[in-house]
């Protein structure tokens, strides 16, 4: 019986930190991980970033294609003003076949991505930040040479139609960082695709 127990509670222990991930404020772990161009991509390649914007993305979820276009804009905006856009994709090809690498490849050289899109190979960094859906970002501010979280959530308040935009929330949020402020919204809920975790 005791066994049972101390069974269930671990299995409870790791449910919970599965779903908790980063809340703002949290450090966030550096990656290495392959793109789309076949190089190893880490954060701390970005010597001179100011930031980066991290946005758990696919190819497959209506919402991620939706938003393609706009992660672009976000890139070509604040690439050049240090906080440059890195896109992880983390469902299961197998699940999913659109996400295989070599889908992320093809969709990458179509769309032109401007901006690293790396493949979260065993979903580890979609649970240690906490991601749940595609798109889900976390805007990340580069302090005493560490990342911390300073916003996590939606890109903006209408996926389905960009000119229909009334809270850009991503955009605030780095704009606000830039003039060293803390952004006014700092949480989001992500609006997405449920992200294909490996069973």
């Amino acid at each position: 019986m005791k066994k049972i127990i101390l069974s269930l509670t671990l299995l409870f222990i790791t449910f919970l930190s599965f779903g908790q991930g980063y809340e703002v404020g949290a450090k966030a772990q550096d990656f290495n991980l392959l793109s789309t161009e076949g190089k190893m991509v880490s954060m701390a390649d970005f010597k001179e970033a100011k930031g980066i914007i991290i946005i758990f993305t696919c190819n497959s979820c209506p919402y991620s294609i939706a938003y393609e276009d706009r992660k672009i804009a976000l890139h070509n905006q604040f690439a050049p003003l240090g906080y440059p856009v890195i896109a992880l994709n983390p469902n299961d090809s197998i699940v999913q076949p659109k996400d295989s690498f070599t889908k992320m490849v093809e969709r990458a050289s179509q769309k032109s991505f401007p901006f690293n899109y790396l493949l979260d190979t065993d979903q580890k960094y979609a649970k240690i930040y906490g991601a749940t859906r595609t798109p889900h970002v976390f805007v990340l501010s580069k302090e005493n040479n560490e990342f911390i979280v300073k916003y996590i959530g939606a890109i903006d308040d209408n996926f389905e139609d960009a000119s229909a935009v009334t809270k850009h929330y991503v955009q605030d949020a780095v704009n606000s960082l830039l003039e060293g402020k803390t952004p006014e919204i700092s949480s989001t809920k992500a609006i997405g695709c449920g992200i294909k975790f490996k069973k």
